[in-house]
């Protein structure tokens, strides 16, 4: 990793962590219990790889910073009320995420499931009530891709099948499906939504769209390689969950040289989908090195 790569990553994480804080209710407006526990569940943890590419994004179309935070917030809120329902004993049952109590153990489920609730709702205020683009119906095509990206046909719906493919043996096209929508699709609106709050041509922006489509699999991959052969520290949440429950992943399928050899196909496909740019596009290139070989 260039060490200004690196430094422009800190210094976004860093600076991104005061948006959430700025955004989040505080914790001593009632009701208190709920607004602690969303702020528990968002602030301080994960690499924010998400809002990340919604920066990079932004650089790219020459995006204020301003609109391109509460972009990536809205996106970040809407990733950490997934976690929270994922946790949950009704879903993936897990004790441990970020290297903490998942939300339910540290407070409550009935109050974990308030916690994603108001965290997708914040999600979507945050998108009507600031102004991200200079044309309100592109807005509201923002706001539009951010609700498909999250609902039955994006991130929920991957979920929905995830849960219905336990103990099944998936064929290579169905988890390539299922993870498109579960792990994909917020990805891919990251970078999108970071795009749209600057300006870009319709086929700048559809290559930009396949890039967001392969590194957000190339994500997916990297996280089940990673679940298969790191351990619960170094992951911060249960190594081995998804494979232990009878959860088809690509390493189950294809086995570690395999999944690894995709990783690295899509990662090539998402950097030629960015040929045709120049230093503008330099880091997302960057960042998906950064998704790609992390820990590989």
């Amino acid at each position: 990793m260039r060490a200004d790569f690196s430094a422009w990553m800190t210094a976004h994480q860093s600076g991104f962590e005061d948006v959430l804080r700025s955004v989040l209710p505080q914790s001593d407006m009632a009701p208190k219990r709920l607004h602690q526990a969303m702020r528990y569940s968002v602030l301080d943890g994960g690499k924010r790889v998400r809002p990340l590419l919604a920066f990079a994004a932004g650089e790219f179309a020459g995006a204020d910073v301003l609109r391109v935070n509460i972009a990536a917030a809205a996106v970040e809120l809407i990733h950490a009320y997934s976690l929270v329902h994922d946790d949950m004993p009704c879903m993936d049952d897990d004790v441990l995420r970020r290297g903490k109590p998942t939300c339910h153990v540290q407070y409550d489920e009935a109050t974990a499931l308030l916690v994603g609730d108001s965290l997708q709702s914040l999600a979507f205020q945050l998108l009507s009530e600031h102004e991200l683009c200079d044309e309100p119906v592109q807005q509201l095509g923002m706001i539009k891709l951010l609700a498909e990206a999250s609902g039955s046909r994006g991130m929920a719906g991957g979920q929905a099948i995830d849960l219905e493919s336990v103990g099944k043996q998936l064929m290579l096209p169905e988890l390539e499906f299922m993870h498109i929508h579960k792990t994909g699709a917020l990805i891919r609106a990251a970078v999108l939504l970071g795009t749209q709050c600057g300006k870009v041509s319709t086929d700048q922006l559809a290559l930009l769209d396949r890039f967001g489509k392969c590194v957000g699999l190339a994500f997916q991959v990297v996280d089940d390689v990673l679940d298969a052969s790191e351990d619960t520290a170094t992951l911060g949440k249960t190594a081995g969950k998804d494979a232990d429950c009878g959860k088809p992943t690509y390493v189950t399928l294809l086995g570690i040289p395999a999944a690894r050899e995709m990783a690295k196909n899509l990662h090539r496909e998402a950097l030629e989908a960015l040929a045709e740019f120049g230093a503008e596009a330099g880091r997302l290139r960057e960042l998906a090195d950064f998704i790609v070989l992390r820990k590989f």
